[in-house]
């Protein structure tokens, strides 16, 4: 098997995830309607990767819950990303929720092809309120803070990053992220 070969066996058996964001608007009478959506795709992290096989294979503490994150600044995402240095500025300041939206995924499922698992059932929602754009996602979690907007301290772990291509928001727009993490065989 040559190296090219090799790459990409290693990334398909590895796997993906995959964020889709829905861009809603709020209508005064409480009815929302979508106006885009949009499909990103990307690998794990080094250090959600690392996690992963640690949790599974070595003894490493599970973290729960995951937290989704949305960024603000247009970044390539890249495997080195970290959760101590993300390199991506967090979009926190312009949603009314408190902290960052739970990942509230289902247990797994599978296809002939892949195992995978989804917050279809409880998408992560931002609900806007001033004007921007967004620009990735991500997932985080674990250490003292991965629930508080803008932590970089405290030992957590950036478990994904996708960039996409921008999303205009305003103060009536809900962003609505789906994440699925797949594994292919």
């Amino acid at each position: 098997m040559n190296l090219n070969n090799m790459q990409e066996a290693i990334e398909s058996i590895f796997g993906t995830s995959i964020f889709i964001i829905e861009k809603w608007k709020r209508q005064r009478n409480g009815i929302r309607v979508l106006l885009e959506k949009h499909v990103a795709r990307n690998y794990y992290t080094i250090e959600g990767a690392k996690h992963m096989l640690d949790v599974c294979f070595h003894g490493e503490t599970q973290i729960s819950p995951w937290y989704v994150v949305l960024s603000s600044s247009n970044t390539t995402a890249a495997r080195t990303m970290t959760y101590a240095v993300p390199v991506f500025t967090e979009f926190n300041a312009d949603y009314t929720e408190a902290t960052r939206p739970e990942y509230v995924e289902a247990a797994a499922a599978n296809t002939a092809t892949t195992a995978y698992t989804t917050n279809t059932a409880s998408k992560a929602e931002f609900t806007c309120n001033d004007t921007g754009t967004v620009y990735g996602a991500g997932l985080v979690g674990g250490g003292t803070g991965a629930d508080t907007k803008g932590d970089v301290a405290g030992g957590g772990k950036l478990f994904n990053f996708s960039k996409f291509t921008g999303i205009a928001y305003d103060a009536t727009t809900i962003l609505a992220v789906t994440v699925q993490i797949k594994l292919t065989f």
